[in-house]
């Protein structure tokens, strides 16, 4: 006669689930803690490495007759016997990293290896600056570096800044207080992968912005929190939409974006102006601030603009956005001007 066992269900909410939540959670700090020591090694490794090269190139005329061959035969060397991660250019930059930070407690382990070899290749001393205390701050991943890098974002900034306000960026990094904080002018957004030149419909550039969410949010900055697609505001018997809608939680208030597929007319600023009066009124709590609103067109007129936006109270403004990347030289041009 076989005797059966009999097992008790265990519920969600018992000890056993403590149990669980407790070693889950163990292990959790535990892969996180130990990815942290390794990159906490990796970096001190290629930041004693620079300081190795740095220090034997300035060791007098008895190491001079390696001059520029030092790298490309310390790279064959070190690859016989380390294996792979000591090419030319990654002693390269390991050099970069020590002559960036001489004192290595100076070193954020915020940041891996692969954040300071994209850092490394900024040569202006603002823009380095700039883009090391952002990835620092917003937690930005590798990929998401590599994007504000490739998009401008700092000569982009900086251009709508007086010098002062530029040396600020550099060393603060960008500080959200007001409305005008947020905007850019013009913000890129070539990853909705829609030809700059194609005939397309502003619904398709909305479902593209939707679709890729994660990486327009970063375009539009610090402290944007999604909301809703096509938001309906019922006023009387009729019915409008505005485009996108987002929460501020720095500046707590609502940010509301409508997409013009060509260039930005005066009806459109009167249209946000109706939008910004109903949210005011219908939609935002007491302690929320007044909502921001955002014409987003791919051209707008300055002077048009100006004759618009006079008079109206609330926090509303008219902005470019361009469907490929600017070219960074142009930007850097007009900022090395706006810096002498």
């Amino acid at each position: 006669m076989t005797s059966e066992i009999n097992i008790l269900p265990l519920e969600t909410g018992t000890e056993y689930a403590q149990l669980l939540d407790n070693i889950s959670e163990l292990w959790t700090r535990a892969k996180e803690n130990a990815a942290l020591s390794v990159n906490t090694e990796l970096l001190m490794a290629n930041w004693e490495t620079g300081r190795y090269i740095v220090e034997f190139e300035q060791g007098g005329a008895a190491r001079a007759q390696y001059g520029a061959q030092l790298l490309v035969k310390l790279s064959k060397d070190l690859t016989i016997r380390q294996g792979k991660g000591f090419s030319r250019s990654n002693l390269t930059y390991m050099r970069k990293l020590y002559l960036a930070f001489p004192k290595c407690e100076t070193l954020s382990h915020k940041l891996t290896w692969s954040h300071y070899f994209e850092l490394l290749k900024c040569d202006d001393p603002l823009e380095f600056q700039f883009y090391y205390k952002e990835a620092i701050k917003e937690g930005w991943k590798v990929r998401d570096l590599k994007r504000q890098i490739k998009s401008s974002l700092f000569q982009r900034l900086a251009l709508s800044a007086d010098k002062e306000g530029v040396l600020a960026l550099a060393n603060e990094g960008h500080q959200i207080m007001t409305a005008q904080d947020i905007i850019h002018d013009p913000y890129v957004l070539e990853f909705t992968g829609l030809p700059p030149k194609k005939r397309y419909k502003e619904g398709e550039l909305e479902a593209a912005l939707k679709a890729n969410m994660e990486t327009f949010l970063l375009e539009l900055g610090r402290g944007f929190a999604f909301v809703g697609r096509q938001y309906m505001i019922p006023i009387g018997s009729r019915r409008f939409k505005v485009d996108l809608v987002f929460y501020h939680c720095i500046l707590k208030c609502y940010i509301l974006i409508d997409l013009k597929r060509a260039e930005i007319k005066h009806g459109d600023i009167g249209q946000m102006n109706l939008y910004l009066n109903y949210f005011k009124t219908e939609v935002c709590f007491p302690d929320d601030n007044p909502p921001i609103g955002i014409v987003l067109g791919a051209k707008k007129d300055e002077l048009l603009m100006e004759y618009a936006l006079q008079g109206i109270t609330n926090q509303l403004f008219a902005a470019r956005y361009q469907l490929y990347l600017p070219k960074r030289e142009e930007l850097q041009a007009q900022l090395d001007k706006l810096l002498e």
